[in-house]
């Protein structure tokens, strides 16, 4: 995994404003790979706990891991009251320790939400394959592309803002491209799993507030504007999007998934 600093203030601002997953993505992945109450989860590049938690609420265990701490900590504040959920630092290259704690074939699930760019995905998925029961198996959950990169006007005007703030374009689709979503089926298939797709699409109207700390929860801590700057920063963002009000965002997530198929005797 590319560990950037999204750290400090950053992960502070991603648990208060990245978007959560609607009830018909666990509901897929429950379907999917035959979760029980007996099953233990690990979510991989957990953040603050988006998927981590909701995931709890359908297994018996989940483990959180990610390589950022302050993530990891705010995790923690997000999930006060859930007994369990551990939380553990560590990146995809720590993944082929984990058999030596957890033993072959003991998980049912191993979900990666929005983080999948930052691995190596073609060294992940074999390295995950000894690690799951048969039958259960890999999600990658894209949770929509970035706000900026819509074809709505006030999207467009975001994207010109941050495009001229920033000095450069804004082209990263954080795995939400088609091509990523292609690359990562067919390292699934070659790492041994049976894979499929999943798409939930909704709608979801964001206020200013949470246009802004979307932003925020998006830009590695050297990037953040300084304390000083915002209120300048978010005074000019609100002049380019305010004239496109209300913020409305179609939102895709999709899961793509690879099921590990019980071997014949």
């Amino acid at each position: 995994m590319t560990i950037l600093k999204f750290s400090g203030e950053v992960a502070g601002f991603y648990r208060r404003y990245r978007r959560g997953y609607p009830e018909a993505v666990l509901d897929a992945l429950v379907a999917e790979f035959g979760l029980t109450a007996e099953d233990t989860a690990l979510d991989l590049g957990c953040g603050t706990g988006q998927l981590t938690l909701p995931l709890a609420a359908r297994t018996r265990a989940v483990v959180g891991m990610d390589p950022e701490p302050d993530m990891l900590a705010e995790a923690r504040k997000a999930a006060a009251g859930v007994t369990n959920v551990c939380w553990l630092i560590g990146a995809d290259s720590d993944v082929p320790a984990l058999e030596l704690v957890l033993g072959r074939e003991k998980l049912g699930a191993v979900t990666i939400g929005q983080a999948l760019h930052w691995m190596d995905h073609e060294t992940l998925f074999p390295a995950l394959h000894s690690l799951l029961r048969p039958g259960g198996g890999v999600a990658v959950v894209t949770n929509g592309a970035p706000m900026w990169l819509h074809d709505t006007p006030w999207s467009n005007a975001l994207r010109e803002y941050l495009s001229g703030w920033l000095g450069k374009p804004l082209v990263r689709t954080c795995g939400a491209e088609q091509e990523e979503q292609d690359r990562y089926r067919a390292s699934l298939a070659a790492a041994g799993f049976t894979t499929g797709e999943t798409d939930v699409d909704y709608e979801d109207e964001i206020d200013l507030e949470h246009l802004v700390g979307a932003v925020y929860s998006a830009m590695p801590e050297d990037l953040l504007p300084k304390p000083d700057e915002r209120a300048g920063f978010e005074e000019r963002l609100s002049v380019a999007v305010s004239p496109f009000a209300p913020f409305v965002e179609p939102v895709r997530v999709r899961v793509v998934s690879g099921r590990k198929e019980a071997t014949s005797a």
